[in-house]
């Protein structure tokens, strides 16, 4: 406790966080799923100030590496990282520092910690009695189950053998039962304490709307954006599956008076460099970027994430949403969804995967996410439930309440198709006929009654279905087909050539006589969008502190001055301090060193470095 408050400015850890510091003090192998924003990095980063050993972790971004280097430098903590861009005489001196406990943290990429050097620099630490433990970050990694496979996490293992007796720690945001299981069997964890956190983030609002074609759908975000800006409120990221769509994205939002811009990886170097500074920074508040970006950002104020399209995964989606409300006040989270977007994510997958050949496992395993993501989609059940249960853990609504008060579908944002059973018995009396043999677009454009060159050639125009949904237009067909496979009245088959066929499922024949109920939603998100300021407050949690007029006017005057040193000194604002602190400063207004260092996230080195500057803004406001 003395090491958190010396170097973090914190008198307590969440209850997960002191079990998984618990277990690598008593040298146990560990497997830590903390949620986005729920502080697992301190899990291993507190430990080598308590035991006097170096922690090795393992981390899979430059950038990443880099800034938490950065940050935990200005906390006083001596760590570094080796990469790429790191000169080999500044590699052998941190090596020698290692060594020698001049530094107790150093991070790795998972490339650089199989080969033959870096294993004889574990040997070297743990000969001399240095090497506490080996923490393996983005631990979902490892799985094929995983959101974000990278076969070179699954050769970590074999560290194992190379210091035999040292702790494995794995950490990870996002990991379902079966990644778990798989984590530990990859990474040969032995008997860990396997410590998972609540997935659910109260604070945010879930919002799945069908996607309007082209600019329209620039429009919605625009619209989104619009909400939280008019609010006075933080950033946004919009998340796009192509480069393209990033580019057009950030010109239209830029044409419609908003400071937006692209983030991808054709950008060069330094191109994406100043626009994740300038957005970390807060000097730009809208970011339209392909799914690579926000990992490692620590910008605490984002109030709204879009997906311009579906995730490929529920575990992509419940981490890159997770970057909305990081602070614990209310955000949103807007998906837009088109029924061609599964589609597009299965031939980025495939890629050149040869027509007719067996398909990989990892692979089969990737296009299984993308069915998952789908169907949380289309599901019209609450979308926190729906989330929770994905990762293997029970929902329950806030007090007082029959459901979560924040999702679309809670808040009756969506509109119900009112003759359900009817529509749903054409689909499924459509895929009967057809065989079950086509894939969801042509059913819709059977059900459409086009006269495709397709349709004619198979005689699917003289099918006794053909047209007989011609007033919905082929989007919402597809919608419909989905919220189907979302029910279990429909299932998808994929064969090794990546062709998707959709069939009946484990109810489709009860749907297709009404006898089980079904409801389907036209679209997806067509209602109204509710405003939910009279009820934020309450979802707020405990420890998000409430401003009254004035000290909000003096809160802002304390985000200037962290502004004014941010920019001075090249750094995150948040790496001076987060919004959270600053909040807590304007409630309980300090005036000593003594009292400052009471503030959660004030610790030495940063009152040291500039508590001062604060303390006067504070003292000038209560003259």
């Amino acid at each position: 406790m003395d090491a958190l408050r010396q170097v973090w400015g914190f008198d307590s850890l969440r209850p997960m966080q002191a079990a998984a510091v618990r277990a690598a003090l008593d040298g146990r192998d560990a497997l830590v799923v903390l949620p986005t924003g729920g502080g697992k990095s301190l899990c291993y980063q507190l430990p080598p100030l308590v035991s006097g050993k170096a922690t090795v972790v393992v981390s899979p971004l430059i950038a990443l590496m880099r800034d938490q280097v950065r940050g935990l430098e200005l906390n006083g903590y001596p760590a570094a990282a080796l990469h790429s861009a790191v000169e080999p005489e500044e590699a052998r001196q941190i090596e020698s520092q290692l060594v020698s406990g001049e530094i107790n943290l150093l991070l790795a990429a998972p490339e650089r910690m199989v080969t033959t050097g870096f294993r004889t620099l574990l040997a070297r630490l743990a000969d001399a009695g240095r090497l506490g433990a080996i923490a393996v970050d983005e631990a979902h990694c490892i799985s094929q189950w995983g959101h974000d496979f990278r076969p070179e996490y699954r050769r970590l293992a074999e560290l194992r053998d190379v210091v035999p007796g040292t702790p494995m720690q794995a950490f990870t945001a996002t990991a379902t039962p079966r990644v778990r299981q798989d984590i530990i069997e990859q990474l040969g964890l032995h008997d860990p304490e396997v410590l998972v956190g609540t997935f659910d983030r109260p604070n945010l609002t879930y919002r799945v709307r069908a996607r309007q074609p082209g600019a329209r759908a620039i429009q919605q975000a625009a619209e989104a954006i619009a909400r939280h800006k008019d609010a006075g409120e933080g950033g946004a990221i919009v998340y796009c599956i192509s480069r393209k769509e990033t580019e057009d994205f950030a010109d239209g939002l830029r044409g419609m008076g908003l400071d937006a811009q692209a983030y991808h990886a054709g950008l060069k170097p330094n191109q994406r460099d100043n626009v994740e500074r300038a957005f970390t920074n807060e000097q730009l508040d809208v970011v339209c970027a392909t799914v690579a970006f926000g990992m490692g950002i620590d910008r605490s104020n984002v109030r709204l994430v879009v997906h311009a399209a579906c995730p490929k995964s529920v575990e992509a989606y419940q981490q890159e949403a997770g970057r909305a409300g990081r602070d614990g006040e209310a955000a949103e989270c807007l998906l837009l969804y088109g029924p061609g977007d599964a589609g597009r994510w299965t031939r980025l997958i495939l890629g050149d995967h040869e027509f007719g050949q067996p398909m990989p496992a990892s692979t089969r395993a990737q296009l299984e996410l993308i069915r998952e993501a789908t169907r949380f989609v289309a599901l019209m059940e609450c979308r926190h439930k729906a989330l929770s249960t994905h990762f293997g853990q029970e929902y329950e609504p806030p007090a007082g309440r029959h459901n979560c008060g924040a999702c679309d579908v809670c808040l009756g944002e969506t509109e119900v198709e009112k003759d359900s059973a009817r529509v749903a018995q054409i689909i499924m009396s459509a895929v009967a006929r057809l065989d079950q043999r086509w894939g969801a677009s042509h059913v819709a454009d059977v059900l459409r009654g086009a006269n495709t060159e397709k349709i004619k050639s198979n005689g699917h125009d003289a099918l006794s279905v053909h047209g007989l949904l011609r007033e919905h237009a082929k989007g919402e067909v597809q919608m419909y087909i989905e919220q189907l496979i979302a029910a279990g009245a429909l299932q998808r088959h994929l064969n090794d050539s990546g062709f998707e066929t959709i069939r009946f499922g484990e109810l489709g024949n009860a749907v297709m006589k009404a006898e089980e109920p079904v409801t389907l939603a036209r679209p997806m998100g067509s209602g109204t969008v509710r405003q939910e300021r009279e009820r934020r407050s309450s979802k707020r949690p405990a420890e998000v502190v409430i401003l009254d007029a004035d000290e909000k006017e003096l809160f802002e005057k304390l985000r200037a001055v962290r502004l004014e040193i941010s920019r001075e000194d090249s750094i995150p604002p948040y790496m001076v301090f987060n919004d959270a602190t600053l909040r807590e400063m304007a409630k309980r207004k300090p005036s000593t060193d003594r009292e400052m260092l009471s503030i959660k996230g004030v610790g030495q080195a940063k009152l040291e470095a500039f508590g001062r500057q604060f303390l006067e803004v504070i003292e000038q406001g209560d003259l």
